[in-house]
């Protein structure tokens, strides 16, 4: 099973630079997206539904912001949107599809914004989601979570750490929300493979970084440690483009409904 997770920072302006002609040809058995910046009453029905696939979307309050979409070959036994709390929920960062054998989270954590004004708001989520999942682990459940996080884990997971140190994506409390996540149980699966840096998710825009490879490792897929004789393969599609960052995924054996 082929799982991938991409913010594509828009879904209807990549909808215009061969996003599902990507799609198509990877074929992923399920496909999270983030950062659609739509609601459906806005797409067309090419974007909205696509052939062989369930689609679910959890789209913001505000018009052209943040917003989550899954597409699906398994059609999931239940699908939940948002935490259960008005201020996260309204912003449309959450969808949890159950599998059976496992539970998909597919999240749009947020972004620090600009002069880390809303790093106290993305702690608040990070520390909402991690105790949702929490009461899901502690009842057995194998869990995958993928999104973009929006954070840098380590120095490695990013081009320039010095020269962050004091930016969101890369604040201690942030750093360390991450690592509290791992401490639960929760394996990001391309650090279980891969242990070099210079593996990057996204660049930015404005300063021309992905041309000269600078840039964050802030993609991620996380597993519950119950699913890691499942974990076949984590990876990131660098070279795929249409948006500021790339896919990730991973491959599972053995699982479906």
């Amino acid at each position: 099973m082929k799982l991938l997770s991409f913010n594509v920072n828009g879904i209807r302006a990549i909808e215009k630079k061969g996003f599902f002609e990507w799609m198509h040809k990877e074929s992923p058995d399920i496909l999270c997206v983030q950062e659609t910046k739509a609601h459906p009453d806005q797409l067309e029905e090419n974007i909205l539904k696509r052939e062989g696939y369930h689609v679910y979307w959890s789209s913001a309050e505000k018009k052209g912001y943040s917003g989550v979409a899954t597409y699906t070959k398994i059609k999931p036994r239940l699908v939940v949107e948002g935490l259960g709390i008005k201020e996260f929920d309204s912003e449309g960062r959450t969808l949890m599809a159950d599998y059976g054998d496992f539970v998909l989270f597919n999240v749009y954590f947020p972004n620090g914004g600009e002069g880390n004004k809303r790093v106290p708001f993305k702690m608040k989520f990070y520390d909402a989601f991690l105790k949702k999942a929490e009461g899901l682990r502690k009842k057995g459940k194998a869990l995958v979570i993928c999104g973009d996080v929006n954070t840098a884990h380590t120095e490695i997971d990013l081009a320039r750490p010095k020269q962050n140190e004091k930016n969101t994506g890369f604040l201690p409390e942030e750093r360390a929300w991450v690592s509290q996540l791992i401490r639960h149980g929760y394996v990001d699966t391309f650090r279980h493979f891969v242990k070099e840096g210079g593996h990057y998710t996204w660049w930015d825009y404005f300063t021309g970084a992905r041309a000269r490879d600078v840039g964050w490792r802030i993609d991620y897929f996380f597993v519950t440690e119950n699913l890691l004789p499942r974990l076949k393969k984590a990876f990131i599609l660098k070279d795929v483009m249409g948006s500021d960052h790339c896919p990730v995924g991973i491959e599972l054996s053995g699982c479906g409904n």
